[in-house]
């Protein structure tokens, strides 16, 4: 039996292009998507649109680690990021604006910005699967594609008021891209002492690295000029739980060991959250 069209991916085809040809529009057709030249796209059964063409990208991002991030998520821990997101989308736009969530996770980001904007639509892109199916899910005006953001965007020019980034990858030629002349990049990034407690103790954890500012700024400074930038940093108390979930959730994971992630008295029971939240313009 074919999947019927999701709403919110119904709302957003208008963005949509395809990613073999570049055809601007894809209309659904018996549970998949599909161009006017014939090329065809699934729609996986749990909501999300697979625009995936040849080699597929790989992502770390398996089921233990969505199902890691969904529980240290819903904590709260994390709220004053999702907020800063929000806030400075907010003050960008004006509605009714799309979003495009660039690395969207579960759509624990997205879900948050649209929650402010209630006029707005968002897509978010991503590689993995097992993340996809909560970002399908993760809000009624939230849609969901598979796509490797390394490539060019399956998205028409100009088509976005906001380009949204949060702890993920960024590939800032498509981003301008996509962008309206008037639209925002927002980027979330962690600072150096962001979790420092929890690298403290776990040497193995993927590091931040201290140029990691200088690098952002060279690789954005072509395409964007920064408009505001927001620093925050809070203290986040943690059960044992939710420091395994913490470290699970990402790509040290895999650098440690179980032994390293079952011995709750060697964690800390309390880190540091540290990131800066930048609105950019596009140049």
């Amino acid at each position: 039996m074919p999947v019927s069209l999701p709403p919110a991916l119904e709302l957003s085809l208008d963005l949509l292009c395809c990613p073999t040809c570049r055809t601007r529009r894809l209309q659904p057709d018996r549970g998949a998507l599909r161009c006017l030249v014939g090329h065809t796209f699934d729609i996986a059964r749990h909501g999300y649109a697979s625009l995936l063409t040849g080699t597929r990208a790989t992502s770390g991002d398996d089921s233990a680690m969505v199902k890691a991030r969904d529980r240290f998520l819903s904590t709260g821990a994390y709220a004053p990021i999702r907020k800063v997101g929000a806030r400075l989308t907010a003050g960008a736009v004006s509605e009714p604006a799309t979003v495009v969530d660039v690395g969207c996770g579960t759509g624990y980001y997205l879900a948050g910005v649209l929650d402010q904007l209630p006029g707005a639509r968002g897509l978010g892109l991503d590689t993995s699967v097992r993340a996809l199916r909560s970002a399908a899910r993760a809000h009624d005006r939230a849609a969901a594609v598979a796509w490797d953001i390394f490539r060019p965007f399956p998205l028409a020019d100009g088509v976005a008021d906001v380009v949204l980034n949060v702890f993920a990858p960024r590939n800032p030629a498509e981003f301008h891209r996509v962008l309206r002349p008037t639209g925002r990049l927002i980027v979330v990034r962690p600072t150096v002492r962001h979790l420092a407690e929890l690298r403290g103790r776990l040497p193995a954890m993927v590091a931040i690295d201290p140029a990691k500012e200088q690098r952002l700024h060279r690789a954005l400074d072509p395409f964007f000029e920064p408009a505001v930038t927001e620093w925050v940093e809070y203290p986040a108390p943690l059960t044992g739980l939710d420091a395994l979930d913490l470290v699970a959730m990402t790509p040290s994971a895999r650098h440690l060991s179980r032994a390293d992630l079952t011995d709750d008295g060697f964690l800390p029971d309390q880190v540091t959250v540290s990131v800066l939240a930048t609105a950019y313009r596009p140049r």
